[in-house]
């Protein structure tokens, strides 16, 4: 297959998580518990975020071009019959996400300004509770509404879905811009929840996972403590008197702590991270497509 069409490149922004991770430890393993860290990001702004949209849907166009694959325009697939009755998600996407277990969020999906609607098909995301039903019903009729267009017109349909997450720090393989750049934080498109899928005129579809975070390390964010001095002095204190109890043998409670952390973007610089994280992962899915030719 060589001619294709994109139906849907959509790129998601993580802005809330609620991460939950068993601890132990302390005294005589009074501390144990479930820890939750709240995380928030500020400072990304709708331009911001359509920007890193449009750049790395370009740059997907662009790298297929330089595959030898033929881009058809998206005005040859959605002004076909195929999609007459195909209706959009509201763009932008604000959708509760389940994260890994225990772990939720809040994330945004964006599509390129040089598609006219805003599709996805079922995987393109894990919703968290019941307001994402009505995202999923329109997810299936969207796939059916793209493979029927592959299979009348002989050209194979693209779905991309990149979820952004601004919370991962320095780890191994990450790409670095260098020249001295200070590194506080690592942006990445996130594993398991970034994919894309090819709808083949046969009616098969290949799905590609990203199965590790691809990330970037820069200066991109500023870290801070939100916890209030509060509901610190209060879990400090549920915690001595844990350790205590444990120590007179009057049991072992379970006091987990809380902390909640804002993240605020650096203009210029969170775009720069966003948008080359993205095109790693664009490479990394179409030399696995190429693969599979």
């Amino acid at each position: 297959m060589t001619t294709v069409t994109i139906g849907a490149f959509n790129v998601g922004f993580i802005f809330e998580s609620t991460d939950q991770i068993k601890k132990t430890g302390g005294l005589m393993g009074a501390f144990g518990g479930t820890t939750k860290a709240k995380s928030e990001l500020v400072g990304v702004t709708p331009e911001m975020m359509q920007a890193i949209t449009d750049a790395a849907y370009a740059d997907f166009v662009s790298q297929l071009g330089a595959r030898g694959y033929v881009v058809q325009s998206a005005a040859d697939l959605f002004d076909h019959a195929a999609l007459a009755k195909t209706k959009s998600l509201e763009a932008p996407l604000d959708v509760n996400i389940a994260l890994e277990k225990g772990s939720k969020g809040k994330a945004t999906y964006y599509k390129p300004s040089a598609l006219p609607s805003l599709l996805m098909i079922p995987g393109d995301f894990t919703g968290s509770g019941m307001s994402s039903m009505g995202i999923n019903m329109l997810a299936g009729q969207a796939n059916m509404a793209l493979s029927n267009y592959a299979r009348q017109t002989g050209v194979g349909v693209i779905d991309v879905v990149y979820l952004i997450d601004f919370s991962d720090q320095k780890r191994p393989g990450f790409f670095s811009f260098g020249g001295g750049v200070n590194v506080n934080s690592g942006l990445s498109v996130s594993a398991d929840y970034s994919r894309m899928t090819l709808i083949a005129p046969s009616g098969k579809q290949a799905v590609i996972t990203v199965k590790a975070p691809i990330g970037v390390e820069g200066e991109f964010i500023d870290k801070s403590d939100a916890s209030t001095g509060t509901e610190k002095a209060v879990q400090s204190a549920a915690n001595v008197a844990g350790g205590l109890a444990a120590a007179a043998n009057i049991g072992l409670p379970m006091f987990g702590k809380t902390r909640k952390f804002q993240f605020t973007a650096k203009p210029g610089n969170y775009e720069e991270g966003a948008a080359k994280a993205a095109s790693l992962a664009n490479e990394l899915l179409l030399g696995r497509l190429g693969a599979l030719r």
